[in-house]
């Protein structure tokens, strides 16, 4: 465990120093865009983080890969080497955008490129929980790893609207996975716990927290498209390369399905609320008749603030939400499924009234029914 710490404090301090430098050098050279209509924030800030943020997963990895306890996860490089291509490819493509707006249809493109690579070497859905665990065929597991890495990418993407709230949920979410991929190591009876998708978790963790001082209200850098789906990549790549930890042929049914089972859901569960709002802005724009992908101002966090939340309780309501859907499917690894509902309903119960509270405080408007006297 400590080894996965100093990986991801190597992260976090990579990740700040850096974020420290750009933040300067865009103040100083007014490396920012200007603000658009549908932006929360009053102030132009720069959107560089990202890259701070990949050259922090970066520099982790390259640490990790000469620490002997990680050997197992690099004795298969172009694994390694794809993810840092796909990363490298999705960080590009988020400095474009957030520079010069590209089209649509070319950020999506270069997100099925780089899915695309993840693929060719070999990280791919290996198991779903059908019958105990089954074994995905090839190229079942290939097109739907392709299309789980861009709908992650996508739907982390557009809940990052607030100062916090992408880095904070992904803190959240990668802490429950990489508690459960490093627990999964022993329920299935393995003597290595150093994996990938622990790793990744790890040093991804360290990049969110080097950079969420950097990030919090009021924000003085955005990590931008570039760090948006650079996140969403990661928690996707961690989450499929999980899969291979499950050996169908080593585990009786009873045993594998619930580990089997977490890895579908767990990513759902952290992802719900940005999978919610990516779900309902494409269902919204192609009913309008536009691209899936325009931008506008109904998300789910400009709703939380229209109806009297701050930026601060906002930022606190996806944090809560995200927090409870996670420990409740990682609480079927330890408890009964019945305790585990029980868990997500009182939870629930909780966050719901914290999010609809602004609701209840606001006092009816008065009419005046009686008709002016003419003079």
């Amino acid at each position: 465990m400590r080894f996965y710490l100093l990986a991801g404090l190597v992260a976090a301090v990579v990740t700040f120093t850096l974020a420290f430098v750009i933040w300067k050098l865009s103040a100083r050279y007014r490396l920012y865009p200007k603000i658009r209509d549908r932006d929360v924030h009053t102030t132009p800030t720069p959107r560089l983080g990202g890259v701070a943020m990949f050259i922090g997963l970066g520099v982790a990895m390259l640490f990790a890969s000469q620490v002997s306890w990680f050997h197992l996860v690099f004795t298969d490089p172009g694994t390694v080497t794809a993810i840092f291509i796909a990363a490298f490819i999705i960080v590009v493509l988020g400095v474009l955008d957030d520079l010069l707006d590209l089209d649509w249809l070319v950020k999506l493109a270069g997100q099925l490129i780089a899915a695309g690579i993840l693929v060719w070497q070999g990280v791919q859905l290996v198991t779903v929980p059908i019958g105990g665990v089954t074994v995905v065929p090839p190229v079942l597991g290939l097109t739907l790893t392709v299309l789980a890495v861009v709908l992650v990418m996508n739907a982390v993407n557009f809940i990052d609207g607030l100062d916090g709230l992408v880095a904070g949920v992904a803190i959240i979410a990668n802490g429950v996975f990489f508690l459960y991929s490093y627990l999964l190591a022993q329920f299935v009876g393995e003597t290595e716990y150093f994996n990938l998708a622990s790793l990744l978790s790890a040093v991804l963790i360290g990049a969110c927290v080097g950079f969420l001082p950097f990030n919090w209200h009021p924000a003085k850098l955005f990590m931008g498209d570039s760090g948006a789906l650079l996140v969403g990549l990661i928690m996707a790549t961690s989450a499929i390369s999980v899969t291979g930890q499950i050996d169908p042929a080593s585990m009786d049914s009873a045993r594998a399905l619930a580990p089997a089972f977490i890895p579908i859901v767990l990513p759902i569960a952290v992802l719900i609320v940005p999978l919610l709002d990516f779900g309902l802005a494409v269902t919204r724009r192609l009913r309008a008749g536009k691209s899936p992908f325009s931008a506008d101002r109904k998300h789910l966090h400009h709703r939380l603030l229209d109806i009297g939340h701050s930026h601060l309780q906002t930022v606190l309501i996806f944090y809560a939400w995200s927090a409870l859907f996670a420990l409740s499917a990682l609480a079927l690894f330890f408890v009964p499924f019945w305790w585990g509902i029980a868990i997500f309903a009182i939870g629930a119960v909780a966050c719901t009234w914290f999010t609809l509270a602004p609701l209840t405080r606001r006092k009816p408007v008065a009419v005046d029914t009686e008709a002016e006297e003419p003079s």
